[in-house]
């Protein structure tokens, strides 16, 4: 028996006599494995969008309260919360650093959503200022462990702090403009490609606005408070309709 024969043994025939080829699998099996890849794209939206802003506003609460900048006693008050809990100070600052790496992911994970639903341009061009607002925004409570190595080396911890500021204020500043542009862009995409519902395509920009605009605020109610709960608001939301409505 020859190669073609044993072939036209394994491989049956249609109702014509000619033979069949295999020309790969079912086509319901094609459509479970895509059903799976919805699934699992959804899954990964919805957790990210919950998780991040999660992760902001645990951070952000559990800062120790010490006023604004423009305070007199504010340099004393930050420099007692360190003393106070060192540690406490340290683990606020990293939740605040790995969550604006979160909220980066988040944002990519809008933006394929919107993407799907046929929103090519203001995402798109939201996106590249978000990831740089949000890079320049984890430098700051990196900067804010300064004052815990100058408690741990009997350092001035208010002097430290305060050599800080010239540093600090700038980039903070220019991280919230870059990022407030990245989500007027999100804010424009968002609305002009109607995935939400009625409700919530107001709810969702205005809280987005709200993030944005806090973080021009530095250390106070609103940055640490305020804003946070408003991306929570706003991602959560997000995740909510993600996960009702996988394929925008």
């Amino acid at each position: 028996m020859n190669v073609q024969q044993a072939v036209r043994e394994v491989e049956p025939s249609d109702h014509t006599g000619r033979e069949r080829l295999p020309l790969g699998p079912p086509r319901s099996a094609v459509r479970g494995a895509g059903s799976l890849s919805v699934r699992a794209t959804t899954l990964f939206r919805t957790v990210i969008l919950v998780i991040a802003p999660a992760v902001m506003l645990v951070g952000s609460g559990y800062h120790p309260w010490i006023g604004n900048p423009g305070d007199p006693e504010f340099f004393q008050r930050l420099a007692a919360a360190v003393a106070a809990d060192a540690t406490r100070w340290s683990v606020a600052h990293l939740l605040v650093a790995v969550g604006s790496g979160l909220l980066v992911i988040a944002f990519l994970a809008l933006r394929s959503y919107l993407r799907e639903a046929g929103e090519e341009r203001w995402s798109g061009m939201g996106l590249p200022f978000i990831i740089m607002g949000s890079t320049l925004y984890a430098l700051l409570p990196a900067m804010e462990f300064a004052p815990v190595g100058a408690f741990r080396t009997g350092a001035d911890i208010a002097a430290v702090q305060a050599a800080l500021m010239p540093w600090f204020v700038p980039i903070l500043l220019t991280s919230a403009l870059l990022f407030a542009l990245g989500v007027l862009g999100f804010v424009i995409g968002i609305v002009r490609s109607e995935v939400l519902g009625a409700w919530l395509t107001w709810i969702v920009p205005a809280a987005l606005i709200v993030m944005a605009g806090s973080r021009f605020f530095p250390v106070g109610a609103a940055q640490l408070y305020t804003g946070p709960a408003a991306g929570v608001v706003a991602f959560w939301s997000l995740a909510y309709a993600i996960w009702k409505q996988p394929q925008a």
